[in-house]
């Protein structure tokens, strides 16, 4: 039998103060509501969208997702937003009903509630630290939402989670016949819930944290980033802390790679190597054996297998470090490759450039590849050495095995084996440092 599930995705989310839409505030990568409709679809449901409020954002950005779509016409309340979803709902079989803001809905947790479902309704329930806010689960009547509970049953600490299996019969007969709740003439989703509804209790209470504000979404965030790190690291992966990494849901990492302390690895990046503390690694493969050492940021880059980067680099897109290659503090390397064995150790810039295998690239050294237009390219052959506060103005090359003095500005190319300096003419005037002194005093006076 096929299985359905409606997430209620609707509301406005005024807490937020933000024009997004709550349910897609990112959370790892994804957003908000998408962790829950992995999870629901990690157990072969068909998921069923309710929206409103913001929703051509919504309907965009679960466009690939495979979900189906219902709109509810007013924001008036739960019942009504699963009465919108009606006509999406088989005949019969068992429907999952959850909130679009619980993002740390496990699969596991979904899959032990329908285990468990039997009848008409059954909820999942909890025991929580701080009832308030909560509706409770009354033996012998269903949920008493807080408003309507006497000082006896705002006692009671196992609420209502809001995740609910229903018979779809049962709710294609009883939707229809809700009665509003004054003031706001609103239809509850809970009185659905009646005394015959099973309730299954011992799930987690941070499963069903509801994210309403910023920080809600930063809790949520640091609870699913612990959960991550805790997968990785039962897979080979060091941390050097649970707590202080975060790795986005689409990053990939191999066994005996090492997130360091407050690293951050985003979207598609692929981990084999050791990042360092406090890097920045997006979208970026990282071999075994390589090593981005602590502060670098690395956005759309390759490093090899015994590649060193940083620390305190800056890999931008099309970057590539081969093995044995070293780019090393305050270098930034865009759309070039360096290749194997080569060294930018200190403060050097290379742009649309190919840097020989075992060319050493200077202190300060760079490559001018923007001419105010169009980028140029700079080819450095291998075995080159690049002096200090070299200036290589492309389009230019260098060929294999020449040497460029420290100081050079060089706008032609360079021959195989040779040596080109280009410095000025260096003017020393005896005797006269003070009197220039003097002079600079006087006119500051």
């Amino acid at each position: 039998m096929s299985l359905t599930a409606v997430v209620l995705a609707a509301g406005l989310g005024t807490r937020m103060r933000s024009p997004m839409a709550k349910v897609l505030h990112p959370l790892l990568g994804r957003p908000m509501v998408r962790w829950i409709v992995d999870a629901l679809q990690a157990q072969g449901a068909n998921v069923v969208v309710v929206v409103h409020h913001h929703e051509d954002q919504v309907r965009a950005a679960l466009a690939h997702a495979g979900v189906r779509f219902a709109r509810q016409s007013a924001p008036r309340g739960t019942g009504d937003a699963l009465l919108s979803a009606l006509p999406e709902l088989p005949d019969g079989g068992p429907v999952l009903v959850t909130a679009g803001d619980t993002p740390l809905l496990r699969p596991l947790s979904v899959a032990r509630l329908l285990a468990e479902h039997r009848g008409q309704a059954t909820v999942a329930a909890f025991e929580a630290r701080d009832p308030v806010g909560y509706g409770r689960m009354v033996e012998g009547i269903g949920i008493v939402e807080e408003a309507a509970c006497t000082p006896r049953q705002r006692l009671i600490r196992l609420v209502n989670s809001g995740f609910y299996v229903f018979d779809a019969a049962y709710l294609r007969r009883r939707l229809p016949t809700l009665q509003p709740h004054p003031p706001k003439d609103e239809y509850w989703l809970t009185d659905l819930v009646d005394a015959e509804a099973k309730v299954v209790s011992g799930f987690l209470e941070e499963e069903f944290l509801g994210v309403n504000d910023r920080a809600a979404l930063a809790e949520a965030r640091d609870i699913l980033s612990r959960r991550i790190n805790r997968e990785w690291a039962a897979e080979g992966v060091e941390f050097d802390s649970l707590d202080h990494a975060v790795v986005e849901a689409s990053v990939r990492l191999e066994p005996g790679a090492r997130v360091g302390y407050g690293a951050v690895l985003r979207g598609t990046s692929h981990v084999g190597g050791d990042v360092g503390e406090q890097c920045v690694i997006v979208d970026t493969h990282i071999e075994a054996g390589a090593w981005v050492r602590a502060g670098s940021v690395c956005e759309g880059a390759i490093v090899r297998s015994g590649a060193i980067v940083g620390p305190l680099a800056r890999l931008r897109p099309g970057a590539r470090v081969e093995s044995g290659a070293h780019v090393g503090n305050f270098c930034e390397v865009k759309n070039a490759t360096i290749h194997s064995g080569a060294k930018v150790n200190h403060l050097s810039y290379v742009g649309d450039a190919n840097i020989g295998a075992g060319s050493n690239f200077g202190a300060g050294a760079i490559t001018c590849n923007y001419d105010g237009v169009r980028k140029h390219h700079t080819e450095v052959g291998a075995g080159v050495f690049i002096g200090t506060n070299v200036a290589l103005v492309a389009p230019v090359s260098v060929g294999d095995g020449a040497i460029v003095g420290a100081g050079s500005v060089v706008g032609q190319d360079v021959p195989a084996d040779a040596i080109a300096v280009g410095r000025p003419e260096l003017k020393i005037h005896p005797g006269r440092a003070e009197k220039l002194r003097a002079r600079k005093r006087a006119a500051k006076g």
